[in-house]
């Protein structure tokens, strides 16, 4: 592996940032395992899985832009650190109440909104400060693409720690480390030193700064099909993963352990599109790359759909999460590498809301449509979805290089005028 693939841990700060979130999230991850099983144990509900689904990730898409805003108005840095600590905060209380026996599905959904509100922040602040923890620019892709393997290797090893955990020590146990875990992000937050923001003065309320943000899409066609896109994947394939307890207990008749797994190799596929992606060349055509994964994508769900064999299930669902990471890492990077520097809280903000809107809202009917033609035929709907979202990938790549052609013949045109004059 070529040692380009981590040249962004040469900025001290954002080595800081990479290690303290690497802890962070594993927490996280084994939480987000640990609701998951505990409200599928409680209700045998698949609609449940996306109701919790939709708790946690709603809420953010409606405060998405008000965290925008907040990112570009107010200092990021102050920003995430106060979202680290309430996330803390909402990790113990549900440590208590599981601790204590007092948990109930309406608790632990309306902690979870709770959660969704505090991302809402927290996303477009994190995002938003990488840009400033990263000391070279030209490292920034390379720094998006390693966030995206440090969320994902988290993914491989949370669910799995978790899947133990809940069988030998208890629910709670996943719900406390979870809690532990936020110290570790704090800690490098408060050794960083990030260079002092020149903050303009704020001449206009925040709806008005909405309003740019939103005309700043409008004008800028390229940006605003990547968030289409990415919006139609949230909604159409992505909550395919509110499905996975179900494939876990009742289609291949495991335990909490056989989730964690499942849900541990779609972390390594994703794993490993993460650092394929930082791995690509300065200068690589991101466009076709997300476009040859969506297809990737795809095709890894259908043939997970109705495979039977539990080895070859497992080999399918990582090969669609390596397409998959690319829907969010790209996306990501092709927004944070164009927009201005004033625009990109705002504009993340959008790109948060396409993520965390429509994936709940994607749970919910990937959840009642598995109840009417069943789960296996959901996700092989879901990834011939991906499929077709491809297809537009490729259709827009041949459309712009198109118009870049035209534009070219366009601009030599005058120069020939002039030669045979």
């Amino acid at each position: 592996m070529k040692i380009t693939t981590f040249k962004a841990f040469k900025s001290r700060n954002y080595r800081l940032f990479f290690a303290g979130q690497s802890i962070s999230l594993i927490g996280t991850w084994m939480q987000k395992t640990a609701v998951s099983w505990v409200i599928y144990s409680l209700t045998h509900s698949k609609f449940m899985l996306g109701v919790t689904l939709f708790a946690t990730m709603f809420p953010s898409f409606l405060f998405s832009f008000i965290g925008g805003i907040a990112a570009d108005r107010y200092d990021r840095y102050k920003l995430l650190l106060a979202t680290q600590i309430v996330s803390m905060v909402q990790a113990l209380l549900l440590t208590v109440l599981i601790f204590l026996g007092y948990y109930s599905v309406t608790g632990i959904i309306v902690l979870s909104v709770l959660l969704g509100v505090v991302n809402a922040f927290d996303v477009p602040a994190r995002q938003s400060l990488v840009y400033e923890m990263v000391d070279d620019k030209n490292d920034l892709p390379n720094a998006l693409a390693l966030n995206s393997s440090m969320v994902n290797l988290s993914r491989l090893i949370g669910p799995g720690i978790a899947g133990i955990a809940i069988e030998k020590l208890g629910d709670a146990v996943c719900f406390g480390l979870n809690a532990l875990s936020f110290l570790a992000v704090i800690v490098s937050l408060l050794m960083m030193k990030l260079p002092k923001r020149a903050m303009k003065p704020k001449t206009k309320n925040a709806f008005a700064d909405f309003k740019e943000g939103f005309t700043y899409i409008k004008q800028t066609p390229e940006i605003a099909f990547i968030i289409i896109m990415l919006g139609l994947i949230s909604l159409l394939v992505l909550p395919f993963a509110t499905l996975i307890p179900v494939y876990a207990k009742d289609i291949f008749h495991g335990t909490a352990s056989t989730f964690g797994v499942i849900d541990s190799v779609i972390g390594l596929g994703a794993f490993s599109g993460a650092i394929f992606l930082a791995s690509l060349k300065p200068g690589t055509e991101l466009r076709k790359i997300l476009t040859i994964n969506t297809f990737v994508f795809g095709i890894g769900l259908v043939l997970f759909s109705h495979c039977t064999n539990y080895p070859f299930a497992l080999l399918f669902a990582a090969i669609g999460a390596f397409g998959m990471m690319s829907q969010v890492t790209i996306s990501n990077t092709i927004i944070q590498t164009t927009v201005s520097a004033d625009m990109r809280g705002r504009i993340i903000s959008f790109y948060a809301m396409a993520f965390f809107g429509l994936t709940p809202l994607g749970g919910l009917i990937v959840g009642s449509v598995s109840q009417w033609i069943d789960v296996q035929n959901t996700v092989l709907a879901e990834g011939i979805l991906a499929i077709l979202i491809g297809i537009l990938h490729l259709r827009f790549i041949r459309k712009q290089k198109l118009k870049q052609s035209v534009e070219k013949m366009i601009s030599k045109q005058p120069v020939e005028v002039a030669i045979e004059v």
